[in-house]
């Protein structure tokens, strides 16, 4: 693309208009001169008819931008009239539409405060079974992810392992964090969807780390999930508004925001086991953009919330089965 500033120059077949020298986007160079010019489209903001202008130009339509007194002019060959109004017509037609279709307030969901509930939930009482010696007496031990154990088929701990936490700063650190991001992703995709997809994704992302780490490695806690959970929104809100016609820094804006707060985030501390928080971030971040894709969205907003929150919780349920079945 040239960004290059416009030429103004006199343009020569018409008296009084300067000609505001619209140069070929698609880098093909400067536009003719054009013969027996008609006027296409004219705006007090010269945007619009740039905006415009770059359509023609994209489908090798010639045209110039001139501009009398407090108006811009959009020209174009009297030859190319009605090939230039059906593109115009068609790009504003679509422009229209869009924001018609994509911003709608109704896709906030309601009850998103359910999923982070049972996440709190179901980390209080992990911990206060191991605490009070609720169940077997080495239930961290079964649970903890284990990179020599996962590789030799104890696929289990990638899910039993969010749920443990070295101390109360542990926990309390996810807690806050897991039920903020996991409230803000239910918003966007139900309360049910979103934990279904937070507690999938970082049990993969667990999975992925154990088999490719040392068998000596040894992590806990559900800060895979936090992340994972942060992946998720922001993917999920990239790719559900990136067709929208608006500035790049808002298109980008949910992604970069999410990868900035990974690094400044997921980075911290001494014992921060950074491959986790990336592999959480990076899993959950594939699975939000395929659920923000209209072929997947679509059916899956239409399963019950209720539902994907069952999921959720059996994935856990089902692996800690596993954990004390061979305990």
């Amino acid at each position: 693309m040239d960004d290059r500033p416009l030429e103004i120059r006199e343009r020569r077949p018409y008296t009084g208009p300067l000609t505001i020298h619209q140069s070929m986007r698609a880098g093909l160079g400067s536009i003719a001169m054009l013969n027996e010019a008609v006027e296409l489209f004219r705006s007090m903001h010269a945007v619009e008819c740039e905006d415009r202008a770059f359509v023609l130009t994209a489908v090798g339509l010639p045209n110039e931008i001139a501009r009398e007194n407090d108006h811009f002019v959009l020209w174009v060959s009297a030859w190319a009239f009605a090939q230039a109004r059906h593109h115009i017509d068609s790009h504003s037609a679509e422009s229209a539409a869009i924001p018609a279709i994509t911003s709608n307030k109704s896709l906030v969901h309601p009850h998103a405060w359910l999923g982070s509930m049972f996440y709190a939930l179901v980390l209080f009482f992990v911990s206060i079974a191991i605490g009070q010696g609720i169940g077997p007496l080495n239930l961290f031990q079964l649970g903890e992810l284990d990179a020599g154990r996962v590789q030799a088929g104890q696929w289990w701990r990638a899910w039993t392992a969010l749920t443990l936490h070295l101390d109360g700063a542990h926990l309390a650190l996810n807690l806050g964090a897991g039920v903020w991001l996991g409230y803000l992703a239910g918003l966007r995709l139900g309360y049910g969807v979103s934990w279904m997809l937070i507690v999938t994704g970082a049990a993969l992302a667990n999975l992925l780390e154990a088999l490719g780490a040392l068998p000596t490695h040894r992590a806990v806690g559900a800060s895979t999930a936090v992340f994972a959970a942060l992946g998720l929104l922001a993917s999920y809100s990239w790719i559900e508004r990136f067709h929208i016609r608006q500035p790049w820094a808002l298109r980008w804006g949910p992604l970069v925001a999410g990868i900035i707060l990974l690094g400044w985030a997921g980075s911290q501390g001494e014992n921060t086991d950074i491959v986790a928080h990336v592999a959480g971030f990076s899993v959950a971040s594939l699975l939000g953009a395929a659920a923000a894709l209209p072929a997947i969205q679509s059916p899956l907003q239409r399963l019950p919330q209720w539902l994907c929150g069952m999921i959720a919780l059996c994935e856990i349920a089902l692996a800690w089965n596993f954990a004390a079945a061979r305990g």
